[in-house]
């Protein structure tokens, strides 16, 4: 049973890297332009206001489905972090702008 939760959480986390912000962020854009042009010929061919917003409305949402959840596709590259030193521990030699800080 953690195992099952652990994992969910993992899923749900919303981890992603810097190319994936930039991959959901050109996709949000995008789609979000195409559906507005959907929208606005739908509603100017059925001379419906309405029934553009509602088109709009529905691109939106789907729009959220594709960009908001942390996709897999999203976190393909992640940073490679540093591990972390042990506590107390100084690092001897440190120069910043000239001026010898450990």
């Amino acid at each position: 049973m953690d195992n099952l939760l652990a994992s969910i959480q993992e899923a749900l986390e919303g981890q992603i890297d810097y190319q994936g912000q930039q991959m959901a962020e050109l996709l949000s854009t995008v789609l979000l332009i195409i559906w507005g042009i959907i929208a606005f010929f739908v509603g100017y061919i059925q001379q419906d206001i309405h029934l553009t917003l509602w088109v709009g409305l529905a691109g939106t949402a789907a729009t959220g489905l594709v960009v908001i959840p942390p996709w897999p596709m999203y976190n393909k590259s992640p940073e490679r972090w540093l591990k972390p030193t042990t506590a107390g521990a100084r690092v001897k030699g440190v120069t910043v702008d000239g001026v010898k800080v450990a």
